[in-house]
């Protein structure tokens, strides 16, 4: 998988992943170097969409762990498929002339492959997304550095298996919780914010078919102006101001205006609070002024 710095940068502008040059040299050294990448954030900037980007440009398998409180290793490694194990008794009950071994019951055959395991024993290098690493207990990211570290696990019936090719792993984390040294010592590390407004409107055109500049500088600038509120619950993401384009792509409209932000805020504030907080602190007259501010940034605002 090696490739060089100029054509990963290349192979996320042609898949529409925007990003900073510090992004893309942080990422082309967890590939080169073999390291897994450990991305911080604040939800819906991207680390997730990462990913799947990853596995769209290496042309390889995304195989993703969801972490979530109570995540153990029978749920992330392995498991034994005790149904079949069962079946296979019974068939071999009446038959006098061959005796079944407890080897055969715990094969390779009988083995339940989780997202650990199978990026593994995958043939070809595979995208492991382990996904909201700071959801999961401290016990199972202790369990996990170790099988980062080695590529290797060890199964007692079956013995130690090492990773057939290395995988290229990617760490999400919303920062709920801190994560341990131990864990960050074996990754990259990288931070993703929400991007700056012009960032956000090369995104915009980059994944929404038909938008144009003044719709996408004035979606990009009224998002940016909702993320600057302390007091939402919870900020809009990139994906979120990408339907909201793609909503007003497909209303036929070309420009934002306050009645229209107000007749489309579901799809932006998905909750009721940070409606009614809208509602009462911003109206009309703030977005009027936060659309007011984009037609007087000048180079910021390129609208025809």
């Amino acid at each position: 998988m090696t490739m060089a710095l100029s054509q990963l940068r290349k192979k996320f502008e042609q898949v529409g992943y925007i990003c900073d040059e510090s992004t893309v040299l942080t990422v082309f050294l967890a590939l080169d170097l073999q390291k897994p990448l450990l991305i911080e954030g604040a939800p819906g900037v991207g680390k997730t969409e990462m990913g799947k980007v990853l596995a769209q440009i290496l042309e390889t398998e995304l195989i993703r762990l969801q972490c979530y409180e109570g995540l153990d290793e029978t749920k992330a490694l392995y498991e034994w498929n005790y149904q079949r194990q069962l079946l296979r008794i019974q068939m071999n009950r009446n038959l006098e002339d061959e005796q079944i071994r407890e080897e055969d019951l715990f094969s390779s055959d009988y083995l339940l492959e989780r997202p650990l395991l199978k990026a593994i024993q995958a043939n070809k290098p595979a995208v492991l997304l382990i996904d909201e690493v700071d959801k999961c207990d401290p016990e199972f990211e202790a369990f996990l550095f170790e099988v980062l570290s080695d590529f290797q696990v060890s199964i007692p019936e079956l013995g130690t298996l090492t990773a057939n090719k290395i995988p290229v792993v990617v760490l999400t984390s919303n920062n709920e919780r801190e994560l341990s040294d131990g864990l960050k010592r074996r990754c990259l590390y990288l931070y993703l914010d929400f991007p700056e407004v012009e960032k956000e409107v090369e995104i915009i055109k980059a994944k929404v078919p038909g938008v144009g500049d003044r719709l996408a500088w004035e979606t990009a600038r009224v998002v940016a102006g909702l993320r600057r509120q302390q007091n939402l619950r919870k900020k809009p993401s990139i994906a979120e101001t990408l339907d909201w384009a793609r909503a007003l792509v497909a209303l036929n409209r070309n420009r934002l205006d306050g009645k229209l932000v107000a007749d489309t805020l579901n799809l932006v504030l998905k909750t009721h609070a940070d409606q009614q907080y809208f509602n009462k602190e911003i109206g009309h007259d703030g977005i009027e002024k936060m659309l007011k501010n984009s037609e007087d940034g000048g180079e910021v605002c390129r609208c025809q």
